[in-house]
């Protein structure tokens, strides 16, 4: 169980690294924190007795401009020369961190262009304060193109993978 403290040490630097959002789970306790369109920060809890529930807190005296937040899975527009006949899907970063495309280095990626990729099949990892987070597919469909070469630093809502539905 986490106690006030911990939790105020996590929004705090939360705040000081301008995140969008956080998410821990420990023990059975799950956080969520994520900064809505005016940049308040609020904080979700489950796996702990008390009623869950969403406390906002106040925006830092010194908030950032606020960001448009970009939706998880897009429909881009197409690039020039491209046919327009069918649905593309881009995943993007649900979190901010590393962006690695095999479980270990050694490993063959999860995913290459051109493979047909099922809805919940891994796809990367990205690593954020030292915890894999598996990025799974949303939909069926082949891989067209791979936005971020591995090991790069990848932002919240930044394109990861483009995907032609089936």
């Amino acid at each position: 169980m986490m106690n006030l403290d911990e939790i105020r040490s996590i929004l705090e630097l939360v705040r000081e690294h301008e995140l969008s959002e956080f998410e821990l789970e420990r023990d059975g306790l799950k956080i969520r924190i994520r900064k809505d369109a005016i940049h308040q920060p609020s904080l979700l809890m489950s796996g702990v007795p008390a009623p869950a529930g969403t406390a906002t807190l106040p925006a830092p005296a010194a908030a950032a401009p606020a960001r448009e937040t970009p939706p998880s899975i897009a429909e881009p527009a197409p690039e020039a020369g491209e046919e327009a006949d069918y649905d593309l899907a881009v995943v993007s970063s649900p979190i901010v961190g590393t962006f690695y495309r095999s479980a270990e280095p050694a490993s063959p990626p999860f995913v290459e262009v051109g493979e047909t990729v099922k809805k919940g099949q891994v796809l990367c990892i990205i690593e954020a304060m030292k915890l894999m987070n598996e990025i799974e597919s949303e939909y069926d469909g082949d891989l067209v193109k791979i936005y971020v070469e591995n090991g790069q630093p990848v932002q919240y809502g930044e394109r990861l993978f483009a995907l032609k539905i089936s």
